[in-house]
C-alpha cells in the first residue's frame, strides 16, 4: 500500500479550505469598513468639539480646518471645513466633512448620530453641521 492522499482527499480539503474562505472574507472587510466608519464619527465628533471650543474662545469663526491645531492634538488628514465669513442674526454654522469618498454618510451615521450628508463640490459626503451662537 502506497502513503500519501488521493486526489479526491485533497479536492475535498481545498472545497472545505474554499468554503471556509467565502465565510470569512465577507465577515473581514465588513469589520474593516465598520473599523473605518467609526474612526470617521470619531475624528467629526472631535472636529465639531474643536470648532465650538475655537469660536468660543477666540470670538471669531475658524477659516480653514488649520486653525484648529491648538484644540486638537492632530488635525486628521483629508477632513474640510466651511466657515461663512461672518455671523448672520448671531448664529453661524460650520460644516465640517471628511472629504476622501471611501466610506459612505450613512455608514458613518450608525456610528454617530448627528452625522449626515455633506455637500462639496456637488458630491455628498459624511459630516456635520456645526451650529455656533455669538454670546459676546
Amino acid at each position: 500500500m502506497k502513503k500519501g492522499f488521493t486526489l479526491v482527499e485533497l479536492l475535498i480539503v481545498l472545497a472545505v479550505i474554499a468554503a471556509l474562505m467565502a465565510v470569512a472574507t465577507p465577515m473581514a472587510l465588513s469589520a474593516v469598513k465598520t473599523a473605518k466608519a467609526s474612526q470617521v464619527a470619531q475624528n467629526l465628533n472631535a472636529l465639531k468639539s474643536a470648532v465650538e471650543q475655537y469660536v468660543y474662545s477666540q470670538k471669531d469663526l475658524p477659516a480653514t480646518i488649520t486653525d484648529l491645531t491648538d484644540y486638537m492634538s492632530k488635525i486628521p488628514d483629508k477632513y474640510h471645513l466651511n466657515a461663512p465669513d461672518d455671523f448672520t442674526n448671531g448664529e453661524a454654522t460650520v460644516v465640517v466633512a471628511y472629504a476622501a469618498g471611501d466610506i459612505s454618510p450613512d455608514d458613518v451615521n450608525k456610528q454617530y448620530s448627528e452625522a449626515t450628508k455633506v455637500t462639496i463640490n456637488s458630491t455628498e459626503y459624511p459630516g456635520v453641521y456645526v451650529k455656533v451662537r455669538k454670546w459676546w
